[in-house]
């Protein structure tokens, strides 16, 4: 069964895009097939993965509001086992138009849930604000995965996110997950070496062990249009992505074998 993972926080900035690439091709490199879906207007995935904006025919905009089938707006990113259905601009339309229509927050659900797909993981990079189209990418999710700095403005921003995560829950979706990720962290910061004990005291196994830490090969790689284990392999960054699809696929492996 393909399990469906979507990265969000209400703050921007977080590093949400480069977590949503970066763990997709380190999961692709573990051996499984991912399936990468753009919900941002700003289309920093699409454009991350090398994916030229004017030559988008279909895209998750049609999914959502003219009920397209998912399969038919998927693009192959050159990296095999790795694709992507795109954004564009008119993802604030979808944004304004998709909550007129009754029973909106299970739309996504319906594009992807019950499909013959061949991907191990769909991730959802959702936009940076708690509206319509994230709501939907909850309601369609088995796990929530929030980068957040060790900062006070984006830990701040987590009480949004849990306060959605438990509206999802009673909505609809009860067997939702989250597992919190440091990204950005410098360990030579006093401030984020405190925030971040403080975040695992409060949320405890809800933060991952894995740390991304600030890496310019992170900045590098999206203007490469590569994902960072392929644009520095050796990099520190890539190193700990590939630690954090390790942690992902342990933690699938254990919470599908307890449900079977």
């Amino acid at each position: 069964m393909t399990y469906i993972l979507s990265i969000a926080n209400e703050k921007g900035g977080v590093a949400k895009t480069t977590t949503c690439i970066s763990l997709g091709a380190s999961l692709v490199e573990s051996g499984a097939s991912v399936l990468l879906i753009d919900l941002d207007a700003q289309a920093n995935l699409t454009l991350a993965l090398g994916v030229d904006t004017t030559q988008i025919k279909q895209s998750i905009v049609n999914v959502l509001l003219e009920s397209l089938p998912a399969a038919q707006a998927i693009i192959k990113t050159g990296i095999p086992k790795l694709d992507v259905i795109p954004a564009t601009s008119e993802m604030g339309m979808t944004e304004r138009f998709l909550p007129m229509r009754t029973g909106y927050e299970t739309a996504l659900k319906k594009a992807l849930r019950g499909q013959p797909w061949a991907y191990d993981y769909i991730i959802l990079d959702c936009p940076p604000f708690l509206g319509a189209i994230t709501t939907n990418a909850l309601t369609a999710s088995d796990m929530l995965l929030m980068p957040t700095q060790a900062e006070f403005f984006s830990i701040n921003a987590l009480r949004s996110m849990m306060s959605l995560v438990r509206k999802i829950r009673a909505q609809g979706n009860p067997q939702l997950t989250y597992r919190l990720l440091l990204t950005m962290f410098d360990r030579r910061n006093r401030i984020h070496r405190t925030l971040s004990e403080q975040l695992r005291a409060t949320f405890g196994n809800g933060v991952l062990e894995t740390i991304i830490e600030t890496d310019t090969r992170l900045r590098e790689s999206a203007i490469a249009g590569l994902p960072i284990i392929y644009h520095s392999p050796k990099s520190r960054s890539s190193l700990q992505y590939r630690a954090l699809a390790q942690e992902i696929l342990t933690y699938v492996k254990e919470t599908t074998a307890q449900t079977a």
